[in-house]
């Protein structure tokens, strides 16, 4: 008889997304006319960059010629890919970060899952709260989180650190001595980010501890303030200690080409082992990589015609967010972030919950957000828009929001 990972049966309702999703389809449904904004899923809305698109076609004419075609790429990536990010994303940086630690992928959100494969059962995290729902749900289905308590919202194996607007949504170091310790800056989906001096305190803490810090840095290309690090090796000892995952999806628009890898240092142990062995061998036997195709796609990236294309998309987006946070401060709402990350954090109004307000918006003012409850209890109270959608949009839905 064949039995199932009862860890799954752990999850509370659907994932997020999915929900929000769901609501929007019968809203829909019941309202066939209505004109409905969607700054909910963090999906971006321009068109693949000129540079990029030209570098994917090549590729695909490339794939016709028996004497250039691909088939199976290597297991860490390509070189021509690894050697570009180690250059521009680190070296040029001062970061120590060699092609040969960098592992391709098809996107940040499948590695931050995955990660946890390669750790024992028995290694307790910790976590932001709000937080961004991958980085437990994988847990909970490997059977490291316990049981799910629905008064208090948390799973009782877990280390919940707790962000406040008091503390601009950046956790304090928690007396719990976790194992793996997940962070996100610029963060999903509060749009806080962390100053080096004080990620520097993260890296000596988890150093300290035997700690590993599985740090998500996808939405990096953001960062537009000084003193804001882009990645966590640029902290003293962080290979030593530290895990980077970073994505194509919100920095050039792969969020349909998929693409992404992780940083591994191969001097980095857990338990008197190297990890970049275990990953690796992970990589190999359950990933075939990403396409080829799309990882010369992913070189264009870093061309000065791909690096100028995106970066003004970036502007374009980051235009959005200060309409959105102009547009809210006009409303009389409560905003952070929206700054060095493509997301808004706002207070919900009249004490409503997150979905309350989810509801009144979609139903009053034809617009989606994300509920902040959907990302941890200390998310009620709260609510993600994103400024991935057009500008037209995006102005219609800030009137609308001025008419609440």
């Amino acid at each position: 008889m064949a039995h199932i990972n009862k860890n799954y049966l752990k999850l509370p309702g659907s994932y997020l997304f999915s929900t929000i999703g769901k609501k929007v389809r019968e809203y829909q449904e019941a309202n066939p006319d209505s004109d409905i904004i969607r700054l909910g899923i963090g999906d971006v809305t321009q068109p693949i960059a000129p540079a990029i698109i030209s570098s994917l076609h090549s590729a695909v004419d490339e794939m016709g010629s028996a004497d250039s075609f691909h088939g199976y790429a290597p297991d860490l990536g390509y070189e021509f890919l690894r050697s570009a990010i180690a250059k521009t994303d680190y070296q040029d940086r001062s970061c120590n970060i060699s092609a040969d630690e960098i592992f391709i992928s098809d996107g940040a959100k499948c590695d931050c899952g995955n990660i946890q494969e390669i750790f024992g059962l028995d290694n307790r995290i910790a976590v932001c709260d709000p937080v961004y729902p991958v980085y437990v749900d994988s847990n909970v289905m490997a059977g490291r989180t316990g049981e799910y308590d629905p008064e208090a919202g948390r799973f009782k194996d877990v280390i919940y650190m707790t962000c406040r607007s008091e503390n601009g949504f950046v956790p304090e170091l928690p007396e719990e001595k976790p194992d793996l310790i997940y962070l996100c800056f610029p963060n999903n989906p509060t749009g806080a980010v962390i100053k080096t001096a004080e990620l520097q305190k993260w890296v000596d803490y988890a150093r300290k501890n035997g700690s590993i810090i599985l740090y998500d840095a996808a939405y990096e290309a953001y960062i537009s303030e000084a003193g804001v690090p882009h990645s966590i090796y640029e902290c003293e000892g962080a290979r030593e200690c530290a895990i980077e995952f970073r994505s194509f999806s919100k920095t050039a628009g792969f969020t349909g080409l998929r693409l992404g890898f992780t940083v591994i240092p191969k001097d980095l142990e857990a338990d008197g082992e190297k990890l970049w062995p275990l990953w690796a061998r992970r990589h190999g036997t359950k990933y075939n990589g990403a396409p080829y195709i799309v990882q010369r796609a992913g070189e264009a990236v870093y061309t000065p015609e791909g690096r100028a294309q995106i970066t003004e998309q970036i502007a374009y987006y980051m235009g959005n967010a200060k309409i959105i946070k102009e547009g809210l401060a006009k409303a009389g709402f409560e905003a952070s972030g929206g700054v060095n990350a493509p997301y808004i954090w706002l207070r919900t109004p009249d004490g409503m919950t997150s979905w309350e307000f989810f509801d009144y918006l979609l139903e009053k003012g034809g617009v989606v957000g994300t509920p902040g409850s959907g990302f941890g209890p200390a998310g009620e109270y709260y609510f993600r828009l994103t400024a991935f959608g057009s500008r037209e949009n995006t102005i219609k839905a800030m009137e609308r929001f001025s008419n609440l």
